[in-house]
């Protein structure tokens, strides 16, 4: 098909049936109005005029090339769009991209076929949408999702509490504290910031409401009903990235109607992602696309149910660029066959299953609570220091079992389990596992990890206090993982009761006494598959370049006071200053979080997070500081944040949200 000829129309406004006015950037095809064209639509708080602009002109355009129209939406109270935001994937959010949806099927350039797609954000609400079945609706893309949020969003795992849910909150708090643009809205820019900054919710409050999977979290979880689902989807997610679990588990759940791609990537969209290999989305996308809003019988529902890049005994590096490794195609994707390991009486790591009623050989753990800054971030980025690094640290503060050096590769697709009994001393704990390659050298680099609150043994609905003292048999299971462990390398498993700050301590830490003749570990065989190439992008920088003005800057630092026994991870997230040649505006935004711990009292934690969020046009400047905090008691989740506004050099608007005991459940 010939490229079509397209017009960018920089805003346009859509006033939903309740009087709110939406702001969307449309990318239409040259000839539509005679001769409609299918749409693509992603709804996102982020921010059309700048927040998204790179990534958004990284494809759009493509599409619209291709006579797809793109129609990207500000969600309310973001960006240039009216109103005030109520949280993350509400049921207000969720029906009006119903009604946007169908707002775009009555238009009369549209054929009446629309898709929906995004990563994160945007990821989450297409499946959600998806469920609810709109009309005009016919197909999906979601990238680095989940399908379950509750264990696989980043507020908790397993009953853990993970400090990314500060992060979060402290991000979308800096975000929705941004003005519109004046050059769209015009005066009423300062009105709309004033009433965004007065109103805006601190979601943590709401989040730690819910330290149980509830209603709460079940809602957009379409894991709850995948039977109904019956929109096609391509589920994509990288290795790197916290959201690595969801591709597998929406093909497990939804069958021959979800295709999995899964490849080295961090948070990014795959075809200007890192670690590369890339992969070219926009054909990907394009062609599935065709087939389901154009009805082109092109195959694309014929694809493999799972392509996954193995990642081919890879190194912990200060920046990984390229991860070595190679495509596979499961044309069936099937629970995979486990490859069995059990723990010897010394401690070695033996193929195998756990000797029945063997005699019990009790060991007793209790990791430092700093234990876990090796960790990297949940949520990446970047492939530098937020990847995990090496473990050897890490696994000082751990029990540790390995095999003997290995004398052929080991591929592996899919999730780990580990069983194992123990006791406990205290109502809760931590119990975190870490699967980790050991190269000749000793490198250690870790495959896959999981963790669990002790109190969620049995499911994270309704979590029990351990019965102290008692012998518990637990199951955990990790992340899932593509991996080759190579012949002469080792396999570890590492044991640590606590992956700070990565995860945030229970009230009490007692340790605890594991039974290593009961631990088993189960390893995914890759099992038959076909080694297949994922087409590269052809545009090797597919980014639109901006106008720096001000270069950006990333560190990482962990320091441990030997004085005081204290240790801090200290992070630093500078964007650099850049203008957007075609509107004029330059933003930049300063992230600086501290987490701070003794490793020997868990309610000596804390972590407090600033962002600062300029923007700024000839004669015309504004700025946010926004503050969020975590800290706690034996009882208590003690919280607080602050945003500060100004425009030029004078502070306009301070606003203090009330400090909150949020009382701890079992957590």
């Amino acid at each position: 098909m010939a490229e079509r000829s397209f017009t960018t129309i920089e805003n346009h406004w859509i006033t939903l049936k309740d009087g709110t006015r939406l702001a969307a950037r449309i990318w239409m095809p040259d000839g539509a109005e005679s001769d409609p064209v299918p749409a693509v639509f992603e709804f996102l708080p982020y921010r059309k005029r700048d927040g998204t602009s790179p990534r958004d002109e990284s494809t759009y355009p493509v599409f619209a090339a291709a006579g797809i129209a793109g129609v990207r939406v500000d969600i309310r109270g973001s960006g240039e769009s009216s109103g005030i935001i109520d949280g993350e994937y509400t049921k207000l959010e969720l029906a009006n991209a119903c009604e946007l949806i169908a707002w775009i099927a009555e238009q009369p350039w549209s054929n009446g076929s629309v898709g929906m797609m995004g990563i994160s954000w945007g990821g989450f609400n297409c499946l959600q949408v998806a469920a609810l079945k709109p009309t005009a609706l016919k197909a999906v893309i979601s990238i680095a999702s989940t399908v379950d949020r509750y264990n696989d969003d980043i507020h908790y795992k397993n009953g853990s509490h993970l400090s990314a849910q500060l992060s979060w909150a402290a991000t979308m708090l800096a975000y929705q504290s941004r003005p519109p643009d004046p050059a769209i809205v015009g005066d009423d820019w300062r009105d709309m910031w004033l009433e965004r900054l007065e109103q805006e919710p601190f979601f943590m409050e709401e989040w730690l409401q819910h330290q149980r999977r509830d209603d709460f979290w079940r809602h957009g979880s379409i894991c709850e009903d995948f039977e109904s689902f019956d929109i096609p989807a391509i589920v994509i997610a990288g290795w790197a990235d916290g959201y690595r679990n969801t591709p597998l588990l929406a093909v497990e759940g939804l069958g021959e109607k979800a295709k999995a791609l899964i490849g080295p990537w961090v948070h990014k969209y795959p075809h200007f992602a890192w670690p590369k290999p890339r992969a070219d989305f926009h054909s990907e996308a394009i062609a599935w696309w065709n087939r389901w809003l154009r009805s082109e019988r092109n195959g694309v529902e014929t694809m493999p149910s799972v392509r996954a890049y193995i990642l081919d005994s890879i190194k912990p590096a200060t920046r990984r660029d390229f991860d070595p490794g190679f495509w596979v195609a499961k044309r069936r994707w099937q629970p995979p066959d486990l490859h069995c390991f059990y723990v010897e009486q010394f401690g070695g790591l033996m193929e195998g299953m756990p000797i029945p009623h063997a005699p019990e050989h009790p060991v007793y753990l209790r990791s430092p609570l700093d234990t876990g800054t090796a960790s990297g971030e949940w949520f990446t980025l970047k492939p530098d220091a937020e990847l995990a690094i090496d473990q050897r640290l890490d696994d000082a503060g751990s029990l540790t079992f390995q095999t003997a050096l290995l004398a052929e590769d080991h591929d592996y697709l899919g999730r780990p389990v580990v069983t194992l009994a123990l006791r406990c001393d205290a109502e809760t704990a931590n119990l975190c596992a870490r699967l980790v390659d050991i190269h000749p050298d000793g490198t250690a680099t870790r495959v896959s990890f999981g963790v669990l609150n002790l109190a969620h043994r049995n499911g994270n609905a309704a979590p029990a206090p351990m019965s102290k003292g008692e012998r518990t048999t637990v199951s955990l299971t990790l992340d899932a993982c593509g991996y080759r462990f190579r012949k002469g390398h080792r396999i570890r498993l590492s044991l640590s009761t606590a992956y700070w700050p990565t995860v945030l301590p229970p009230p009490e830490d007692p340790g605890l006494t594991i039974d290593i003749a009961s631990v088993g570990l189960g390893l995914p065989l890759l099992g038959t598959h076909e080694l297949i190439d994922v087409k590269q992008p052809d545009d090797p920088d597919p980014l639109p370049k901006y106008i720096e003005h001000a270069p950006g800057s990333t560190k990482r630092h962990v320091v441990r006071d030997l004085s005081a026994g204290l240790t801090r991870y200290e992070i630093h997230e500078d964007t650099g200053l850049f203008e957007h040649p075609g509107t004029g505006l330059s933003t930049r935004q300063l992230r600086e979080e501290t987490w701070s711990i003794a490793p020997d009292d868990p309610l000596s934690m804390s972590g407090i997070s600033t962002w600062t969020c300029d923007m700024q046009r000839s004669g015309w400047f504004v700025r946010t500081v926004s503050t969020s905090s975590i800290s706690c008691t034996a009882k208590d989740w003690i919280i607080s944040a602050s945003v500060i506004a100004y425009e030029g050099e004078t502070e306009i608007f301070r606003k203090m949200f009330e400090e909150k005991r949020i009382a701890r459940d079992l957590m």
